[in-house]
């Protein structure tokens, strides 16, 4: 079964990275003003959870969810005692979508599972917003997979929210000076009117 697949996958790979500081992603640092006062926050796939550590501290009511039990309980570890809004669940995001018009904040960082859109777009309540930022194809560096079925073709992430109001988009790919810039990845902030 993949999803067990991927949980040990993923397991493997947290057990061998440290537990060094980690920064959230620029999709969030760049565009923190857009984020409501309160309201209910998903982390998903979050991974070491520097994301659903930024919302907590933003006064969110914030989820984090990953399919890695290790990267879950070293989570609950760094925000045991100081973050009382954060939640954090093992959960194979793919078999088990969030609900229908649950979720103010929707975070999603180096994680592309193109079947679940839909269900993300589904999740956000009304003003609700997603944040989005992944992997591309017009890569100028080795960073990401290797699969190219984990990178966003050119405009793909635009394309997956086409129906949402997109308040943000960069995908920058290899055009001019490589050597600054946000390469590599795509982020797409969007909102539901």
């Amino acid at each position: 079964m993949k999803t067990t697949d991927d949980a040990v996958k993923w397991n493997q790979i947290y057990k061998e990275k440290s537990d060094s500081a980690i920064l959230p992603s620029p999709v969030l640092i760049e565009n923190s003003h857009l984020l409501p006062d309160t309201g209910i926050a998903l982390d998903l796939a979050c991974g070491r959870g520097a994301n659903a550590l930024f919302l907590a501290e933003h006064g969110l009511d914030t989820q984090a969810w990953d399919i890695s039990d290790v990267a879950i309980e070293t989570l609950q570890r760094k925000a045991s005692g100081t973050h009382r809004n954060l939640h954090c669940q093992v959960r194979d995001i793919i078999n088990m979508p969030p609900e229908p018009a649950s979720l103010d904040v929707i975070v999603v960082s180096r994680f592309l599972e193109r079947c679940i859109v839909p269900n993300l777009i589904a999740a956000l309540r009304h003003g609700g917003l997603i944040f989005y930022q992944t992997f591309i194809n017009d890569q100028v560096s080795q960073s990401g997979p290797r699969n190219p079925d984990y990178r966003l073709k050119n405009n793909e992430l635009l394309h997956l929210f086409q129906d949402m109001r997109i308040l943000v988009y960069r995908e920058e790919g290899s055009v001019g000076s490589v050597s600054q810039g946000f390469r590599n990845e795509a982020m797409l902030i969007a909102s539901i009117s």
